[in-house]
């Protein structure tokens, strides 16, 4: 299984690997920083550099039990050491607006009390669902408020492992309306943003509300009769 320094550090750009298998589509790490994806953030993209040569990474695909670094140009040889590079920026972007999900989850759940249906993301933008009769422009606005001051709190992020029956002590762990946390899964990986949020988790994070940028809610829908979805987007603070 490869290890996923990802979970470990989200700020860790480069690393050294051993190349334990070479399939058509690409190559498994003994261990990566690249995140593979899940949870509605995609995996990461960048570059494998071995005997003088750069490779690009166009994400991480589970094929069976391993984690495929994919590529269509030449392959490093298995057993080889390679150094990898994410595409930063890339990286970072999702960071912010996977953070930003989690504040405005923390803030729908403290306030309202509802569960998340669904969601997903992409660099700096992103969408979440929730079970709720009605979501109105009041709503919006409503939440709007309450996720600018969480960002100007300055809250602290931070992630922790526990053993599954510790983690599951943890009221309210699971945010979504099905429990997508794997059975065969021993050990909780959970990310806490101090006094607002705490989930089971498995992307990247920024360590600071702070770091995410202005969150702006750009549209809210109907997706069926206990459904509702917002829109947001990540900005810079100018």
């Amino acid at each position: 299984m490869t290890r996923i320094l990802a979970h470990i550090d989200a700020y860790q750009k480069s690393m050294k690997a051993i190349v334990k298998d070479v399939l058509p589509e690409g190559v498994e790490l003994e261990q990566t920083i690249f995140y593979p994806g899940g949870g509605g953030q995609p995996s990461d993209s960048g570059i494998l550099k071995f005997d003088g040569k750069e490779i690009e990474i166009q994400g991480v695909k589970r094929i069976g039990n391993q984690l495929i670094h994919l590529t269509d140009d030449l392959m490093p040889r298995l057993g080889q050491e390679v150094e990898g590079m994410i595409n930063w920026d890339r990286r970072y972007q999702l960071m912010r607006t996977h953070t930003a999900l989690h504040i405005l989850c923390g803030v729908i759940w403290r306030d309202f009390g509802v569960q998340v249906t669904g969601g997903n993301m992409k660099p700096l933008e992103a969408r979440m669902d929730f079970e709720l009769d009605e979501m109105s422009s009041d709503f919006a606005i409503t939440v709007q408020r309450a996720i600018d001051i969480e960002v100007d709190e300055k809250r602290e992020v931070t992630v922790k492992f526990l053993p599954r029956e510790e983690a599951f002590k943890i009221p309210d762990l699971i945010r979504t309306k099905i429990n997508l946390l794997p059975p065969n899964i021993e050990e909780v990986r959970i990310v806490e943003i101090d006094g607002l949020d705490i989930q089971a988790d498995g992307g990247t994070h920024v360590s600071n509300t702070s770091d995410v940028g202005k969150i702006i809610i750009v549209g809210h829908q109907s997706k069926g009769k206990r459904n509702k979805r917002l829109r947001i987007r990540v900005d810079d603070v100018q």
